[in-house]
């Protein structure tokens, strides 16, 4: 049972579970899953098709943070990925046409490619602070979205692109589908090869490694590039979503809430030591308040307050730290309720 305790997703896991429960009591159709015409329906199937955009961000930068750096620029990079492929679809004589559909995807996603590797270049090459490399992109970034887009949101009807985000495939969202197939492949090839292992080095101590005979610039121009990708599929999810290229609206604080839900889920800042599975957690757990929020009725203006509230109280339930202190606590409470009737017989006896 210790060792269950112990465990770094044990309380990542405790709290999204207190979470659905609340939910649940509050609810109790918030479990409920139904079929209908072959697919699901239901709360939970919801929140798992709405994480797609943020569980791709987030896995991104789960490797990003690995290397001991962050990336500020997916949201960003979410914009012109969106802009680049509503932009070929709708510049194109038929929107409907498969063939289209899949020459703006490809080009979205090399044009996401392209942008990581620039980070990539910037901080393993360059040398130049990974907050500041990527602060220079997110700034720029959403200027290149709104030149692509002529400054106006472009709206298109296309079937096979909103299917990305809409559709359903065996039963399930396409866009959970996607997801899953991401975190199966980031997984293997992070665990399962020598990759993860050199990842973790080069964020433990970069110098080392890099004396050990890692080529830790390209393992983080490497982590950077992905991270760009899965930035531009997430934007292609979102824009599929809302069947628009806004550039100003598309991946908007995505960035943030991705840095929390890789917090949340036990990977460290500081590099190193990180956690797919964590990340997961961290991304349910963020999706799933926000849909607690939304199901309370708390205004728009006051949900990043009441949001910051319940993020400030997960975090403290999953301190190390605070974990030791009401230990000792407790420990202190049991050693004077020892102690009270000792005493007594003593007094007693004198």
């Amino acid at each position: 049972m210790k060792s269950i305790v112990k465990h770094r997703l044990f309380w990542p896991a405790i709290a999204l579970l207190t979470l659905i429960l609340v939910n649940t009591i509050a609810r109790p159709q918030f479990i409920a899953i139904t079929v209908r015409d072959g697919q699901l329906y239901g709360a939970l199937i919801d929140i798992l098709r709405n994480s797609a955009p943020l569980m791709l961000v987030a896995l991104g930068m789960t490797i990003v943070i690995a290397t001991r750096g962050i990336d500020l620029s997916v949201g960003a990079i979410m914009a012109v990925s969106g802009a680049v492929a509503l932009t070929i679809i709708d510049s194109s004589g038929n929107p409907e046409d498969l063939g289209t559909v899949f020459v703006a995807l490809a080009t979205a996603l090399i044009v996401a490619l392209v942008l990581g590797a620039w980070n990539g270049l910037l901080v393993s090459v360059v040398g130049i602070q990974p907050i500041v490399a990527t602060l220079v992109l997110m700034l720029a970034g959403r200027g290149v979205a709104l030149l692509i887009t002529d400054g106006f949101i472009t709206t298109v009807n296309s079937a096979p692109y909103s299917f990305i985000a809409t559709g359903y495939l065996f039963f399930l969202p396409f866009a959970l589908l996607i997801s899953i197939a991401v975190i199966a492949v980031v997984a293997v090839v992070e665990r399962r090869t020598a990759l993860g292992v050199l990842t973790e080095a080069v964020g433990i101590n970069p110098e080392a490694s890099r004396l050990a005979g890692v080529r830790a610039r390209g393992i983080v121009f490497g982590a950077y590039a992905t991270s760009g990708v899965l930035a531009g599929l997430a934007g292609i999810i979102y824009s599929s979503n809302i069947r628009a290229a806004d550039a100003n609206a598309a991946g908007l604080f995505i960035e943030l809430y991705a840095i929390l839900a890789v917090v949340l889920g036990g990977t460290s800042l500081m590099g190193g030591k990180f956690t797919i599975a964590g990340t997961v957690i961290g991304v349910l757990t963020i999706q799933t308040l926000e849909s607690t929020i939304l199901f309370l009725g708390v205004p728009s203006a006051q949900s990043p307050v009441f949001f910051a509230v319940v993020v400030i109280v997960v975090v403290l339930v999953q301190s190390p730290r605070m974990h030791r202190w009401a230990k000792n606590a407790l420990r202190s409470t049991r050693n004077r309720r020892t102690s009270s009737p000792e005493r007594s017989k003593e007094v007693v006896g004198s």
